[in-house]
């Protein structure tokens, strides 16, 4: 079975997009603050945040005050993702570089994270929209936090609060 991918829009403190990806049996994770982007000109910064275990990928809910992450947390997108070189994600990864194909329903087609050079801790990276035969030059980020969805949202904690 082809490892998943999701990316969940979390208005936290400020609204963001966390951009995951099954890799060794956890859901490496990235927050990208301006979302993902279909349009290869974009270079998204990609903040690397904790991992999480593979159930969360499916999480959808507010997240109760006083924990981490407060605040309403949908599936943006999702779907399934392959590695577009050969080598684990895992050694790509931990070099600065994993080019990936994405199966989604809104992301498509291959990608790339890079970590950036001058990032010293390693925590920034950018996501870059590949341009191939997916791209959309005139891409619009459009939010799936609805006032209906939101009304539809109970609270939750979710499985890997770290509070």
């Amino acid at each position: 079975m082809a490892p998943r991918f999701v990316v969940h829009e979390h208005k936290a403190r400020r609204l963001h997009y966390d951009f995951r990806l099954e890799v060794g049996g956890l859901l490496r994770s990235w927050a990208v603050p301006k979302g993902p982007s279909m349009n290869p000109a974009d270079k998204r910064l990609a903040i690397a945040v904790p991992d999480h275990p593979l159930d969360y990928a499916d999480f959808e809910g507010i997240i109760p005050a006083g924990h981490y992450g407060a605040g309403p947390v949908v599936v943006w997108d999702e779907g399934t993702w392959e590695p577009a070189e050969g080598g684990s994600p895992e050694t790509h990864l931990r070099a600065g570089a994993l080019a990936f194909i994405l199966h989604g329903r809104k992301l498509r087609g291959r990608f790339a994270l890079a970590r950036m050079k001058r990032s010293g801790g390693g925590g920034e990276w950018l996501l870059i929209k590949k341009d191939d035969e997916e791209a959309e030059p005139r891409f619009t980020l459009k939010t799936e936090l609805t006032r209906a969805r939101l009304n539809r949202l109970v609270e939750r904690v979710p499985s890997c609060d770290v509070s």
